[in-house]
């Protein structure tokens, strides 16, 4: 006699229940930071912090310490959102990754570095204002520093070339991207002597992502991934070398004024400034890299490439 299949049935009906468990869908981030790459920036902004760390206590000429928080995805709203009513943002452009960076500490930090560069004493009670010419330069070369720093910490993940394109002090004024399009965020904690701030670093996702999937990608591992990559490569030039180019062979261009063209009826005459003994000009895509002389080859129109006097020169 048989057992009854039942228990059986029952423990493949809750393993279909597990299964079956929805997990739920942002639309506004359709694209993940993955583990592989937050892996990897965070060893870049580790590196980063330790540099910061050295730059501030240097140029402060007192105990400052920076550490890494950590790494988020975030919309641009939500960043916003996350800082004060008053703080010092820097926007720089972040070539060769497409759009803006953000580097960001509170007006107190910022006044307090300010204070130390000039020989004060940087107490905890700073005033919260805008910063004057004076203290505007003192603080833009500190972070052109820190910029600096961060191009050598990502530069195993893209050949950053930061560079300084304004300041702003209210956050929402500061539109460098549009409230839903995806950022990474990196918080940082400045310690200046005992007093704690927060400091984040704000790059386009979009832009970060093909540079980290390349620094993710495994390297070649062996000389027959190599020749097979090379060889590869050579195909792939073989074959753009056979792709056919519409070549164009034409007079110079004549500049015409719009109430001439609007006025032309047939039997007008339209004075070139193409030169009679001149070279025909020979280009693809809008681009002359050859000149001719018109002539025929049999039935059908030819061209002879020709030197002209400053080549012939």
């Amino acid at each position: 006699m048989t057992a009854p299949a039942a228990p059986v049935s029952a423990g493949r009906a809750r393993r279909r229940n597990r299964a079956a468990a929805v997990a739920p869908y942002d639309f506004r981030r359709p694209i993940q930071l993955s583990r592989e790459h937050s892996r990897i920036l965070q060893l870049g902004l580790d590196g980063f912090a330790r540099q910061a760390t050295t730059l501030f206590t240097s140029t402060l000429r007192t105990v400052c310490q920076v550490t890494l928080l950590g790494i988020e995805q975030q919309a641009y709203s939500e960043y916003v959102d996350s800082l004060g009513t008053t703080t010092y943002m820097t926007k720089f452009a972040a070539d060769p990754i497409p759009g803006t960076g953000v580097i960001e500490f509170p007006v107190v930090a910022t006044m307090s570095c300010v204070d130390h560069m000039l020989g004060g004493p940087g107490g905890d009670e700073q005033p919260e204002r805008p910063l004057t010419e004076i203290e505007s330069g003192v603080i833009t070369g500190l972070v052109e520093r820190l910029l600096g720093e961060l191009r050598y910490a990502l530069a195993d993940i893209v050949a950053l070339e930061p560079a300084i394109i304004g300041q702003e002090y209210s956050p929402q004024f500061a539109q460098i991207a549009a409230g839903s399009d995806v950022m990474v965020v990196a918080a940082f904690t400045l310690a200046i002597n005992e007093r704690v701030h927060r400091m984040t670093l704000c790059l386009p996702f979009g832009g970060m992502l093909p540079h980290l999937a390349t620094a993710a990608a495994p390297s070649p591992v062996s000389e027959r991934e190599r020749a097979q990559r090379v060889r590869a490569a050579q195909l792939l030039r073989a074959q753009f070398d056979k792709v056919p180019l519409p070549v164009a062979v034409r007079l110079r261009t004549t500049a015409v004024d719009p109430t001439v063209l609007s006025g032309l009826r047939p039997g007008d005459v339209v004075r070139l400034s193409h030169p009679a003994a001149a070279p025909l000009d020979v280009c693809v895509a809008d681009t002359v890299f050859a000149h001719a002389t018109a002539g025929a080859r049999g039935p059908r129109l030819a061209a002879l490439i020709v030197a002209t006097p400053e080549e012939n020169a």
